[in-house]
């Protein structure tokens, strides 16, 4: 172990010194090697799929994709797909899940380089497992409080841990077939680990050390795993070595190491073994959680569920009456028009505001509790005019999934001003796009009649006041539509156009000063539903198709389109028979003027900034990258296999200068970029391809951009995260300015999204070697909920120049998990009669289920079984409670399987068959029942079985009992699987 000064040592270097031998299963990108990356989305294909095929089973539908390692994010989501959606849906949503779990997994090992328990080295198990059963207990309290996001984070740390075991320890070299369950069960014990004082290995006597774990070890099956220093050789005697030649302990007797990380470690020759160890372990946690919060919300976790999202921030002051009402009109015309079909919104986001009050956020997947809580929306009071918008929208920005439309309606101007560069920092970091709606602005200025709102004045929006909301709208993608309140009800189409799936971005454009100049872009095949908009207080346009067809912006109809103006704002929609190619608009302003335009397709892509360390991985960056540096992108293109990527670039954002990257591929659909410098000035990502269509003997050119901006800076902030805080209880983040001058004074400031209490310093010098240490304190309420998530962000900026830079955090608030008992099941009796013909008959499960000295049972359900389930509670002698469940199926349907889920998510199974003649069951000893003549049955425990209505069972000792041969096919199994 080292102290976090030591990082930071490495951090003002301007790397994060990662040793390869600490990062298990690192990709090479050589032939044999097995990722973390592979391993983690493996799983969760794997896992996905077998959910997705467990559903359709249910419903009586085929699911025909062979569940293996060959499987593809586009084929898993496919499949997960009814035949009437799939077409139309997006993988994005389920690609960024993917992402964020994988990215997350990774950034264990550039925070947590050198810590023993997240890697389960030095023989660390029991802190090892500490990390990963709180992890676990993190997800489910995160789904629990639908923060999917945070879910994701605290999956991705945990499964590094539990995946480094299988190539950090022996289990494998102790010919182990199966994960080790213990790690994720802190109820099972941790059995036959090495003493501290117990020899584990030998000196290496070859280059691959084969034989250097200890006869003895292997023999009496002892768990060990390798110590690993860089600064020491220090180990106790005996014990194995990690390896590795950054290893010091490596190097004293025994020498040579035990780690399986990849084909030319020390135990390479199991490092394939170990990798498939590993994703057997993973898709064992997840079914776990899966079990815990039930399979919708699974998919939901894992990305598949996510179509669109109607997100809505909403001015609740006097004057706003009539924009309420039509964003209510608006929200509930998308919800009863899409009800059911794949345009369906998957989640809902509504946050209001007014003056000094802004919140709560409603974040739900119901669409019925979305519009009870639009529909109890009314505007009261005035105050003064600025309104608290952007603390509204900063809580929508951080409640919401990546990349969502959100959309401000506001007829005032911005109170919190100070939070502009927080709310773009929230903008750039989740890659969401804003458009305000504003009403009443100073070029539609008119007086509302006293009678239409209580206690409201005349109100308007100063031209100064509508740049913020341009330059917010810009930054992220979005509009800044400026309209009256009579002609609202025309500009919401773009909440409708936007609140679609598969909605891409194809190309944007923002001018200010404008000139008069052509712009370009590409059709593709994959493309539908195109539409562009130009909004601005007086653009003069036209449109050129691929064939010189054209159509001027004041043509309402016309060979290309629909043309919709209103306000300051031009919607084109253009005719679903226009060609593919390259498509011309001209356009002359006398003022500011922004250019988009958007389609529906599969072909999408996602991106992230990674930090490149030794061995080849990458781990994720949460700020802004160094000016004039190079930079890596980790990219990735969703919808299928059929395009090449020819071109990823920077774009300039209110300019035409570019900056070319260097595409690597690591994936078939993924992609390092290495970009040479990061422009001064801000950019979006745009990418470049080939499409290949099997109706055109040519690929088709693609174009796809980014519509959030990013930038870079000439520092950074980096910081230790931790993903849970207690409630009640301070909690410090340590973090570190570097910069590329010498000395200099930066102003900080922090805050979160949800008002919990933060203090940090005002301002930071930088010393002569340009660096700078902090702290920020941050304070739930001890009131809040286990599973609340909230975003620090951390913000530092130079005052002279402007320049600024970022760091955001999420943290999940846990309070203390102190049970980690799973639910008991008890069967209580069977009464099972079931004739040749089954479908003339049924049969009968009662099981007593209980959580004694636990948290209580949240409920109970069905995992397998098409019968039907009722519960009733009851209070047992002892005062103990007991959830009775009783199960009634047809006698064709002869398994069952009820899962029992505690107040903290720990999962219960019970499993009970009357289709095998011959079974074993052990639900708290070993019992044998053979129902084909002479039934022996021994269970520890009392419990009573009723067997074809007439035999009664005690099981507080060994009986012996005979039935009658028509029950000789009537096989029982009651059983409690951790």
């Amino acid at each position: 172990m080292v102290s976090l000064d030591v990082v930071g040592v490495f951090l003002l270097c301007g790397t994060l010194f990662q040793p390869p031998q600490v990062a298990a299963f690192k990709p090479l990108f050589q032939g044999g090697s097995v990722t973390h990356r592979e391993i983690t989305q493996m799983a969760i294909l794997r896992k996905a799929a077998e959910v997705c095929r467990d559903i359709a089973t249910a419903k009586g539908h085929d699911f025909t994709l062979p569940i293996n390692n060959r499987l593809t994010p586009s084929a898993v989501h496919s499949a997960c797909s009814t035949p009437a959606s799939s077409s139309a849906l997006s993988t994005l949503s389920f690609y960024s899940a993917i992402i964020e779990i994988y990215l997350s997994n990774a950034g264990v090992d550039q925070v947590f380089a050198f810590s023993e328990a997240h890697h389960i080295d030095n023989e660390a198990f029991s802190e090892g497992r500490g990390l990963i059963t709180r992890g676990v207990a993190a997800v489910k309290a995160s789904v629990q409080q639908e923060s999917y996001i945070s879910a994701r984070i605290s999956l991705g740390a945990l499964c590094h841990t539990l995946q480094d075991f299988y190539s950090h320890s022996n289990w494998v070299e102790l010919g182990s077939t199966a994960p080790f369950s213990a790690l994720i069960k802190p109820d099972l014990p941790l059995n036959n680990i090495a003493g501290p004082s117990t020899p584990t290995c030998k000196s290496c006597t070859g280059p691959n050390c084969v034989d250097n774990i200890l006869p003895e070890i292997l023999l009496q099956k002892k768990l060990t795993s390798g110590y690993f220093s860089i600064f020491s050789s220090t180990k106790p005697a005996g014990k194995c070595s990690h390896g590795g030649f950054l290893d010091r302990t490596s190097s004293r007797e025994p020498t040579g190491g035990i780690n399986k990380d990849d084909i030319s470690s020390e135990h390479g020759f199991l490092h394939q073994r170990a990798a498939d160890m590993a994703i057997n372990a993973t898709m064992e946690v997840l079914q776990d959680i899966r079990l815990a919060i039930g399979d919708q919300a699974f998919l939901r976790l894992m990305g598949l569920k996510q179509t669109s999202v109607l997100a809505f921030v909403i001015d609740t002051t006097g004057s706003m009456s009539d924009d309420i009402e039509e964003a209510k009109r608006v929200s509930f015309s998308i919800i009863d028009s899409r009800r059911g079909t794949s345009e369906e919104p998957s989640e809902y986001i509504l946050v209001p505001f007014n003056d000094p009050d802004f919140g709560p956020l409603t974040r739900t997947v119901d669409a019925d509790l979305f519009k009870k809580r639009i529909n109890s929306l009314s505007a009261f009071g005035g105050g003064d005019l600025p309104e608290m918008c952007l603390s509204g929208l900063l809580l929508a920005l951080a409640g919401a999934p990546q990349s969502s439309d959100i959309f401000v309606f506001t007829d005032a101007p911005a109170k919190d001003t100070e939070l502009k560069s927080t709310v773009q920092a929230m903008i750039e970091r989740t890659k969401s796009t804003v458009t305000f709606m504003l009403t009443n602005p100073s070029s539609f200025r008119r007086r509302r009649d006293a009678s239409q709102s209580q206690g409201s004045t005349s109100r308007s929006i100063p031209l100064s006041d509508i740049q913020l909301y341009r330059d917010l709208a810009h930054v992220s993608g979005g509009q800044t539509i400026e309209v009256t309140r009579a002609t609202l009800s025309q500009a919401t189409a773009v909440i409708t156009d936007a609140s679609t799936s598969a909605l891409v971005t194809l190309f944007q454009v923002v001018r200010n000063p404008a000139i008069a100049e052509n712009f370009t872009f590409v059709l593709d095949p994959s493309l539908s539903n195109v539409t562009v908009y130009v909004t601005g207080d007086s653009p003069v346009f036209t449109i050129y198709s691929p064939t010189g067809v054209s159509q001027s912006g004041s043509v309402t109809d016309g060979p290309l389109g629909s043309i919709l103006t209103v306000g300051n704002l031009k919607r084109v929609k253009l005719n679903p028979d226009n060609q593919t190619g390259e498509w011309k608009i001209s356009i002359n302003s006398t003022s500011f003027y922004s250019l988009k335009v958007t389609g529906q397709s599969s072909v999408n892509f996602l991106f992230n900034f990674v930090q490149q360390i030794e061995g080849g991985d990458f781990t994720p960056k949460a700020n802004r990258p160094f000016t004039g540096r190079n930079a890596t992108l980790f990219v990735s293109v969703t919808g299928g296999d059929s395009f090449t990527v020819t071109d990823v670039l920077l774009v300039e954002a209110s300019g035409s200068d570019v900056v070319n990257g260097t595409i690597k591929a690591v994936g078939a659909t993924d992609f390092l970029v290495n970009i040479d410098r990061i422009p001064e000035w801000a950019f979006v990502v745009q990418l470049k391809g080939l499409f290949s269509d099997s109706t055109r003997s040519l690929p088709s050119q693609f174009l796809r951009q980014s519509p959030t901006q990013q930038q870079g800076s000439r520092f950074t902030i980096t910081a230790q995260p931790n993903s849970t805080i207690e409630p009640g209880t301070p909690f410090v983040v340590n973090f570190t300015l570097v910069t590329n001058a010498t000395g200099g004074s930066y102003t900080i400031r922090a805050r979160t999204d949800r008002s919990f209490s933060v203090s940090f310093p005002s301002s930071l010098n930088a010393g002569t070697d340009g660096s700078a240490q902090g702290t920020v304190t941050l304070t739930a309420p001890s009131n809040t909920e286990s599973g609340t998530d909230v975003t620090l962000t951390i913000e530092a900026e130079d005052p002279e120049s402007g320049d600024s830079n970022y760091m955001a955090l999420r943290f999940t608030v846990m309070t203390k998990v102190t049970d980690f008992s799973s639910p008991v099941c008890q069967a209580v009796s069977i009464k099972a009669d079931c004739p040749v013909e089954c479908s003339r008959a049924s049969w009968e499960l009662s099981t007593n289920i209980t959580d004694v000295n636990g948290t209580g049972i949240a409920g109970v359900s069905l995992s397998r079984g098409n019968g039907s389930l009722s519960l009733s509670n009851v209070m047992s002698a002892d005062g103990t409670n007991v959830t009775v469940a009783f199960y009634n199926a047809s006698c064709c349907s002869q398994e069952v399987e009820l899962v029992a889920v505690d107040r903290v998510g720990n999962v219960g199974t019970c499993f009970t068959s009357i289709k095998s003649p011959s079974t074993t069951v052990s639900p708290n000893g070993t019992s044998t029942v053979s129902l084909n003549g002479s039934t022996t049955v021994s269970l520890n425990g009392s419990t009573t079985v009723s067997l074809n209505g007439s035999t009664t069972v005690s099981s507080n000792g060994s009986y012996s009992v005979s039935f009658s041969m028509c029950v000789a096919l009537v096989g029982l199994l009651v059983s409690f699987l951790y």
